[in-house]
């Protein structure tokens, strides 16, 4: 009775008419029920709804009370439309006489879809949890932190987390044919992992390829998935992973759209700030700046002078009176007299008033001032223009100077005056809240150097970005060498902040993704960074501002700018050249390129190859000093492109060369250290991979980044990001850990992209790596080190960061052996820029020699006698010559000898004897003759015959021979001798 008395009178009738007639339908009504009225009568009290769908794909059209029970005489059902009848966009199904109909002004539908794009809140049948996969149980404080990791409504769409914990974002709908789900977002930071997937009534997930998102470069970036007819379950999930101590950006999603849904009965509204113009809208239109709109507008209302709007406001805010961080300063473009103009410029959208009384005024332009002169390689025209000059020239500013005979232009672009902005350069804002480009200069010139202008917010980036085709580098560059630059980027900057602001500096390969190269936070006094170019394709380089990442109303922080004085780019395919430089000549006189390996001789021009062991500093190729010595234990290649180790070193220690052959460390090898964890309580590891010698210079370690392309099955390539190097290191959660089918790989460094030498020695080229760093080794074996430098150059690191690996023998450990990092540096550096690792392995210890080995002689067993060789103790040798085999030769024993030297005895003894008789014998013959011519001699000298005697006969020695040589026995001899004695004795009687 209160809404029949509430409806307005009609036109010709009075309010008591109006009682009157109420109440006689009123009678009406109950008339044919005693307690319940008629609803056929009160179409508002009831709906139409189709009854579920059946094997035939039919349905009935019935009418449904909003309250049950409160009347009676409803309609009687009717066959519905068949279930695959649906209205296209734009359009809603009428239930009353079931056909489409046009959406009215000030609304919209999808047909047979929804759209989410209000996010207050949110939106009915959306849920958000949070968990953490950590699959340790111990860590329990980590599953409380997690309850208030969700994804969190902010208007516009909706964010993730960013911290550890697992967020999910969930949906669940029912189909009624096949449909699609599409939804825009920024992924502006890989150190989330995003993805999304679908469920179906089986609880089996879409195809893997479209489940892990990629990192979006520009803007908002759509994404489109098809669903299956039944119930879907939609997941938006988020896991942050970073270890370092920045927060990485959320992961932000706004406009779900869902297609294929049940009929849609009715059109929805136009949210505020929107509007829809036209009868039949499928979308509603944002409000442009400085206008408004409410709920279900058809146009938007423009804002008073005094108040100002955003880009699809709801309502207009009052305008503050204008500071002096309304406005910035720029110079105009030289004018045909070669002059310029500093002025001033209110910054856009200008949001400020000047009616205000304490409002300040755009100051005067000043008066016009000289040009300044043409950046190097251009020249001035008649209309004091810059124009660049022509081919085989090279200017300072001013006017064209041919190059010499010789000679040729060093193609580059130097920018260091800044009255207008360069043709390949443009800038823009790129807001900090949507993440939109804003049709708006982001950096302005300033005629010595460029500077951020004041932007729409304090957190908008400003961006400026300069686009170089291609590069010709004045050596070729091969593909395989270590030292690739083609050219290299210097600029000059300097940031001034009051808040945390920060300057990055991103890096794109043909039109791909830039990839942030250096970070700056804070003020930063006037400086220079180079950047080493090391692939010929177009690449575009980025400088972006933001002076803070929250968002306040108004502009506070203007007056925090970052400055570019000078940019210079070399060996700039179409560039243009500020001198000339040497070439190499070929016999015509013009100019060629070098043979690799080859350096140009200033006085001639000619090409002379680099000395043994030497490398060609590839930006600078001029003379013999271009050839840089290889360290220790290194040598060139063929082209002298880099020096290498070939896996062997040479050592002179205590007079012996002791010889080393590490080929079977020159494959990759991979380790990790302890596991660590983060506040949340995330485990994660950092991995290192690292190839000690490469093969013959090409680097074998590899490290990837696999957060934004984990649909890449194990063992394939193509990565979103690969490094290669000497040593690399990446950050590593474990499968387990993530709950995903792979680990995941992120945040790859390289650590050593070229080999420094290979000594003995604890410092190389100021690269220190302390022996306190691990235990000591073996006595009377050093360590040999391998020291490296990698070509990132950061802030912490200015010159690189260097690599020293200690290889230390270890018999005991075969094969690859074990890697460890200092106990100290639990992550393998302890300062950040110099990483230092043990590497223990039998392959480490120099090859075997004869010295390394003795030998040992056994005693004579049975005729036998053996020689064994047994290395020395400890064995500190691997491979090299082999042990010898052992050698069996035949001995004499003991006994025999002993015989011998007994029948050897007896035999002199005998001959002694013998001797002895003889010699004994002709003593007597010689004794009897010198008693006969003593006898001789006494006759002659007295005159007197001798005495006859008859013992001494003619013939008598011949008797005497006879005595003394027959073979008489002993007993005949002396029987003979007694006879002749007695006989003498008796004749001289």
């Amino acid at each position: 009775m209160d809404k029949l008395t509430r409806c307005p009178c009609g036109p010709g009738t009075t309010s008591s008419h109006m009682e009157r007639l109420i109440e006689i339908l009123w009678a009406l009504l109950f008339s044919g029920s005693e307690n319940s009225p008629l609803c056929f009568l009160f179409q508002s009290e009831y709906h139409y709804e189709y009854t579920a769908c059946d094997s035939l794909g039919s349905r009935w059209r019935v009418a449904v009370p909003h309250t049950p029970g409160l009347c009676t005489g409803l309609p009687d059902p009717i066959k519905g439309t068949e279930c695959s009848f649906s209205c296209k966009a734009g359009q809603f199904l009428d239930m009353k006489d079931q056909s489409c109909k046009p959406c009215a002004e000030g609304r919209y539908s999808l047909g047979t879809g929804i759209r989410f794009d209000e996010w207050d809140e949110l939106p009915h049948g959306f849920a958000s949890i949070a968990t953490n996969l950590e699959s340790d149980s111990s860590v329990s404080e980590s599953l409380e932190n997690c309850t208030t990791s969700t994804w969190v409504p902010l208007g516009d769409y909706v964010a993730s987390n960013t911290d550890e914990c697992t967020a999910t974002l969930m949906y669940a709908v029912n189909l009624k044919q096949s449909g699609t789900v599409s939804f825009e977002y920024i992924y502006p930071d890989s150190s989330i992992v995003f993805e999304f997937f679908v469920q179906n009534d089986q609880c089996q997930p879409t195809v893997e390829e479209s489940r892990w998102m990629r990192t979006t470069e520009k803007g908002w970036e759509s994404h489109n998935v098809e669903l299956s007819r039944g119930n879907n379950v939609l997941y938006w999930r988020t896991t942050a992973f970073s270890v370092w101590s920045k927060v990485p950006k959320p992961v932000l999603v706004r406009n779900i759209g869902i297609t294929g849904v049940a009929y849609t009965s009715e059109c929805f509204p136009c949210k505020a700030g929107t509007y829809a113009a036209t009868s039949g809208s499928s979308f509603c239109q944002l409000c442009p700046a400085n206008s408004y709109s409410s709920k279900g507008a058809t146009s938007c209302q423009r804002c008073e002078p005094d108040t100002y709007s955003d880009q699809g406001s709801s309502s207009c805010k009052p305008r503050p009176p204008c500071t002096d961080k309304d406005y910035f300063y720029t110079h105009t473009a030289c004018d045909a007299s070669g002059e310029t103009q500093l002025m001033f410029k209110w910054a856009e959208p200008k949001t400020c008033s000047e009616d205000l009384p304490t409002a300040r005024h755009l100051p005067p332009s000043e008066v016009k001032t000289k040009c300044p002169p043409c950046n190097p390689g251009f020249f001035k025209t008649n209309s004091s223009a810059c124009e660049p000059c022509p081919s085989g020239s090279y200017s300072s500013g001013s006017g064209c100077i041919s190059c010499a005979a010789g000679t040729e232009p060093a193609l580059g672009f130097e920018y260091k005056w800044w009255n207008t902005l360069p043709a390949n350069m443009e800038t823009t804002v790129l807001s900090g809240i949507n993440f939109e480009y804003k049709g708006m200069a982001g950096w302005e010139v300033a005629g010595d150097y460029i500077y951020t202008a004041a932007g729409a917010s304090d957190n908008d980036f400003m961006i400026l970005t300069m686009v170089v085709p291609g590069f010709r580098p004045p050596q070729a560059v091969m593909e395989d060498v270590e030292n690739k630059e083609v050219a290299r980027i210097t600029f000059v900057f300097e940031t001034i902040c009051s808040v945390n602001c920060e300057l990055y500096f991103m890096v794109g390969v043909n039109s791909r993704t830039n990839t942030p190269v250096e970070t700056w936070n804070g003020s930063k006094e006037k400086q220079s960074y180079t950047y080493i170019i090391e692939k010929n394709a177009t690449m575009s380089f980025t400088w972006a501002f933001q002076r803070t990442a929250y968002h306040e109303a108004g502009r506070k922080y203007t007056n925090d700018v970052a400055k570019l004085y000078s940019i210079n780019v070399t060996n700039v395919i179409d560039g243009v050249a500020s001198y000339c430089r040497l070439c190499a000549l070929e016999s015509s006189g013009s100019c060629t390129s070098c043979p690799p390996g080859n350096y140009i001789d200033r006085a001639s021009g000619a090409c002379h190859p680099c000395a043994p062991s030497t490398y060609l500093k590839a930006h600078q190729p001029y003379g013999s000093q271009a050839c840089i010595p290889c360290g220790p234990g290194t040598k060139s290649n063929k082209i002298h492109s880099l020096c290498y180790n070939d896996c062997r070193f040479s050592l002179d220690k205590d007079g012996r060369t002791l010889e080393y052959d590490f080929s079977a460390l020159a494959n990759s090898t991979s380790f990790a250290g302890g596991p660590s964890f983060t506040s949340k309580g995330l485990k994660y590891f950092h991995h290192f991979s690292i190839s000690l010698c490469g093969n013959h210079g090409r680097k074998m370690a590899t490290c990837m980044d696999n957060v934004t392309d984990m649909r890449v099955p194990d063992g394939e390539a193509e990565f979103s990001k690969l490094v290669t190097s000497y040593v690399c290191q990446s950050i590593i959660v474990p499968s387990d850990v993530m709950g995903y089918k792979t680990i995941v790989s992120s945040q790859p460094v390289s650590l050593a992209d070229r080999v420094i030498g290979v000594t003995t020695e604890t410092t190389l080229d100021n690269i220190t790596s302390l022996p306190e760093h691990f235990t000591p080794g073996n006595v009377g074996l050093t360590d040999v080190i391998f020291f490296y430098r990698s070509n990132d150059v950061t802030q912490s690191c200015s010159s690189g960061r260097a690599t020293a690996i200690h290889l230390r023998c270890d018999p005991l450990k075969t094969g690859s052996g074990a890697l460890s990092v200092p106990s100290k540096c639990p992550d393998g550096t302890c300062d950040g820029c110099t990483f230092h690792f043990l590497w223990e392995t039998s392959t480490a210890c120099p090859l075997c020699s004869a010295y390394d080995y003795h030998t040992i002689v056994s005693a004579c067993l049975g005729g036998i006698q053996r020689t064994t060789y047994v290395w020395r103790e400890p064995k500190l040798c691997s491979g090299g010559i082999p042990l010898p085999e052992q050698k069996v030769s035949i001995c004499k024993t003991m006994d025999f000898w002993l015989k011998v030297g007994i029948s050897a005895g007896t035999c002199a003894a005998v001959l002694l004897t013998v001797m002895t008789c003889y010699f004994w014998k002709k003593n007597q013959k010689l004794e009897y003759k010198y008693s006969k011519l003593v006898m001789n001699s006494t006759a002659k000298d007295s005159e007197l015959p001798a005495a006859d005697s008859c013992a001494i006969m003619e013939g008598e020695d011949v008797e005497d021979d006879l005595i003394f040589t027959s073979k008489k026995s002993l007993f005949g001899k002396i029987k003979s001798f007694t006879y002749k004695v007695g006989a003498c004795l008796l004749c001289r009687c």
